[in-house]
């Protein structure tokens, strides 16, 4: 067995209950695990940017509505930002979230709300957010659409106005212009106010004022129902990549029914259930709660969480994540999580932090848009002026250029053509049960070449079977077991717990062994009537205590994969118990999966040589044998120097190795600290998941680059055909809102790609 991965699953203080195959390798587990759980640390200081205040700062947070795009969260983050006493500022996109840290306590409140309200957005605070706050599905379609739908609406009178008489409807077209251009104007006004000058409403607004002094009236009102479609569409996209957020959240039931002691039954809200409170759920109804089952037995369909459509058999003390669906029967269960700590609250808050780490294609463009936008406007500038002060062309002909190089100039869809993509590749990971943590892992999952699994618990279920009896000097296999399982009993480690399993499930009756302890660098000892029994691992018995025969069984055991034990009492061998891990399931699978794509694997393991290579042969895979979790991290940052790999680990122990890696992947399944330190877990515990996960990043890395191509291919031809004047307002803005809309079709690709098609 993997001595290393055995302490995830070991209390502190019983951590050195059991001798596995190498106790030496064992307690050095255990104090790494102190070690790990330092790094783990490190990890989430170092993924909870958002939770880190710095001395004396205090953390304010906000719902913010009205944001259609991450082009909107950045004008919020910019007017924020200027407010006197903010220090930091962030919009949290995925889930609507405005995050302020200050060191001020007064006033301050009042002037950020006030600052978002003057850039065009509303919010609440959490204490006093009402589901009134938030606007109606129906205001908010009225919001949406009802601008492009009267624009349009407008325009169309105009033009059969200007059939009967072009003077009345260059009247019209131009009164359509002032109505459309209105909202877009104040816009403009409350964004240059609040910091944010060169925003695409100012460009449309110059454009659209520009036209009419020109008398290109139809053309500008033209222009500004395009502007609107465009924004539609960005609305769009975005509703779209935050819908999986969106179910996310709406798994949580606001109600549930709690016990009280006397056995009454009352409706309570979710929010005030605290741990240890008992609740009752109906067949059909969501957990509120991270909840320990009561029950026997019952069934849930984890599907929300973990992609996985079959429900999932629980048993009695087991752990039901909240936002699990009651299929079979009416259920107990006792309340784990404390208020706003549950499963759902913590992927939300994952999400959350994924959005600090953008990928760096996607930081380097937002940088790029900054000086984009205000040297088109500048380019568009001397366009307008040196033709005609230096050439003597016609100025009219010139400004119309100008206004429509302004155009072309909106950096829209390419500041959107990299989130876009990232946003609905990230929506359609969590779908299949693969939670990525930002656009800079996702990037990082597409270099990936080869991939280091830890053995026990990632390429292994982590539940060893006792697979062999053998009793010696005249002992029966039944008192073999009883005699082990009274030593082990107590005892949390994997290999005690299967040999009790192995016990109860044969029928046999064993006392908890008196004055049970474990000895350091040995085993596990104690006394059963009067009897001194020792549980070790071979390599620390000496060559006298084995026999030349029990030495050749350990050996042979050992070659087929099994790790041994030996059973002494009063210092005499009186068996030998062989146990192995079962392979998950998908495993031979996954790894000829990851093959086919062009992904190596490794195996990483603390056990020994003999039974990692009977593992490794199984599966067809290199292996590296006997490791400390040290030696781990040697053996992962040698191969990373090779080539990009990815260190797969199940939990706490894992860590150090996982940071080593270019990206960490924790099997999800077990514990939250995986989830906190990896970048990138697998929810749904199926390795099958890793191809998908590499063949969507490949796939995301592809359709940002076409989304870039389309983004400045059309701009860089509609710019040269404006310039030479083949191309005027109408196309300009069409060529920006189609690229637009072109690069958020692109992106929705992703969603809707099945899992074997990803990568066409």
């Amino acid at each position: 067995m993997n001595n290393h991965s055995h302490n995830n699953h070991i209390p502190s203080d019983k951590a050195h209950d059991h001798a596995s195959s190498d106790k030496h390798h064992h307690e050095h587990d255990h104090q790494q695990e102190n070690s790990c759980s330092q790094s783990s640390c490190c990890s989430q200081d170092k993924t909870e940017t958002l939770a880190t205040l710095s001395s004396g700062s205090t953390r304010l947070t906000w719902q913010v509505f009205g944001m259609d795009c991450p082009s909107c969260a950045k004008k919020v983050e910019t007017a924020v930002s200027q407010v006197a006493g903010v220090e930091h500022a962030k919009i949290l996109f995925a889930t609507e979230k405005l995050v302020v840290d200050t060191k001020e306590t007064q006033d301050i409140a009042p002037r950020i709300e006030q600052a978002v309200k003057k850039a065009g957005y509303s919010l609440s605070s959490g204490a006093n957010a009402t589901p009134a706050a938030k606007p109606s599905v129906k205001q908010q379609r009225l919001k949406e659409y009802g601008p492009p739908v009267i624009m349009a609406t407008l325009i169309l009178l105009s033009w059969l106005l200007e059939l009967f008489s072009p003077t009345y409807g260059r009247i019209a077209f131009t009164i359509t212009t002032i109505i459309g251009l209105i909202p877009i104007g104040l816009q403009t006004i409350r964004l240059t106010r609040s910091g944010t000058p060169f925003a695409i409403e100012t460009l449309m607004s110059i454009s659209a004022i520009g036209a009419l002094f020109i008398g290109a009236t139809e053309e500008a009102a033209m222009v500004l129902m395009l502007f609107m479609i465009g924004e539609l569409l960005e609305s769009y996209a975005a509703n779209r990549a935050r819908q999986g957020v969106s179910a996310l959240m709406a798994l949580l039931p606001e109600e549930a029914v709690r016990l009280s002691k006397d056995g009454t039954r009352e409706i309570v809200a979710a929010a005030s259930l605290i741990p240890g409170d008992i609740i009752e759920i109906a067949p059909g109804t969501r957990l509120p709660v991270d909840a320990e089952l009561q029950a026997a037995s019952a069934s849930f369909d984890e599907s929300a969480l973990t992609g996985e459509s079959i429900p999932v058999e629980r048993l009695r003390g087991e752990k039901v994540a909240a936002g699990s669906l009651a299929v079979d029967s009416v259920m107990q269960l006792k309340v784990l999580s404390e208020p706003g700590n549950n499963a759902i609250d913590r992927i939300l808050t994952l999400i959350e932090e994924a959005e600090e780490r953008r990928a760096p294609i996607e930081r380097f463009i937002d940088r790029f848009s900054r000086y984009y936008t205000p040297a088109i406007m500048l380019f568009a500038l001397l366009v307008v002026i040196v033709p005609p002060l230096m050439f003597a062309q016609p100025w009219e002909t010139w400004i119309y250029r100008g206004l429509t190089l302004l155009l072309i100039g909106c950096p829209c869809a390419l500041v959107i053509s990299t989130p876009a993509a990232i946003t609905s590749a990230l929506a359609a990971a969590t779908r299949r049960g693969a939670l990525i943590k930002g656009g800079a892992a996702l990037e990082q999952l597409g270099t990936i070449s080869q991939i280091a699994f830890d053995k026990t618990g990632t390429l292994t279920e982590g539940k060893p079977m006792v697979t062999d009896i053998i009793p010696v000097n005249e002992m029966t296999e039944a008192q073999l077991l009883g005699l082990s399982a009274a030593v082990e009993s107590g005892s949390h480690h994997p290999l005690a717990q299967a040999i009790i399993r192995k016990t109860e499930e044969n029928g046999i009756t064993y006392a908890q062994a008196e004055n049970r302890r474990a000895i350091a660098g040995v085993g596990v000892q104690g006394n059963v009537d009067n009897e001194t029994i020792l549980i070790s691992s071979p390599s620390k018995l000496t060559q006298n205590e084995l026999s030349a025969e029990q030495q050749q069984q350990i050996t042979q055991l050992e070659e087929q994969g099994k790790t041994v034990v030996v059973t002494l009492k009063s210092n005499q061998v009186i068996g030998l118990l062989a146990l192995r891990d079962t392979l998950r399931a998908d495993a031979k699978q996954a790894l000829a999966a990851l093959k086919q794509i062009g992904v190596n694997g490794v195996m990483l393991t603390g056990d020994n040589p003999r039974a990692a290579a009977a593992i490794a042969h199984e599966l067809n895979i290199e292996y590296e044998a006997s490791l400390l979790p040290e030696d781990k991290v040697t053996a992962v940052i040698t191969l990373n120097k090779e080539q990009p790999t990815a260190m797969v680990g199940d939990g706490i122990n894992d860590a150090p190795a996982m940071k080593s890696s270019t990206i960490g992947i924790a099997m999800g399944g077990g514990t939250d600290v995986a989830l906190e330190t990896a970048d990138a877990a697998l929810t749904h515990n199926r390795l099958i998941g890793l191809t998908d996960m590499i063949v969507l990043s490949r796939a995301t890395r592809k359709i940002i680059r076409q989304n870039i191509t389309i983004a400045l291919g059309l701009k860089a031809i509609f710019l040269v055909t404006s310039l030479i004047g083949l191309t005027g307002l109408w196309l300009a803005v069409l060529a920006d809102s189609g690229a637009t809309a072109l690069v958020t079709a692109n992106s929705l690709r992703l969603l809707r790609k099945r899992k074997e098609e990803t990568e066409g």
